[in-house]
């Protein structure tokens, strides 16, 4: 679980989450699919093209943001989000590709605004929600078998 510095300095990002969220996801999937091109099957490159899907990461990251001290209220959508993923076969080892990619366009986009203090507290903040997406996926393919 997470501390409550690392929370309340979660939660003092979700104004700049809102602003600038979609920005961020569009350059992180620009930058995974560079850095990482192995997993760019993975992902449906029409939502890519057409914007939903950076649209959709944005709000999922927004929603657990604004969340983070209560991760329940979340869970609906890491069930669906979830789905998806064991549909397209994602494992436990994309989600450091993800946490890389994701903490490297956070820093990119808002340079000198993403204070260590703010990129250590998301670094902590993606290990639990990547951990929580991990255990909902792992019990959904332990079902398919």
């Amino acid at each position: 679980m997470l501390d409550a510095k690392t929370i309340e300095i979660i939660k003092s990002t979700v104004p700049v989450l809102q602003e600038k969220g979609v920005e961020i996801t569009k350059y992180f999937y620009k930058t995974m699919f560079e850095n990482n091109p192995e997993v760019k099957p993975m992902f449906d490159m029409d939502k890519q093209e057409s914007g939903a899907q950076p649209i959709a990461l944005a709000n999922a990251i927004l929603a657990a943001a604004k969340n983070i001290d209560n991760l329940e209220a979340i869970m609906p959508a890491v069930e669906s989000i979830g789905k998806r993923h064991v549909e397209v076969g994602v494992l436990a080892e994309h989600y450091p590709i993800v946490g890389k990619n994701l903490l490297i366009a956070i820093k990119d986009m808002l340079g000198d605004a993403a204070t260590d203090e703010i990129m250590e507290a998301w670094e902590k903040t993606y290990g639990v929600l990547a951990e929580v997406f991990i255990k909902v996926e792992k019990e959904m393919y332990d079902k398919q078998n």
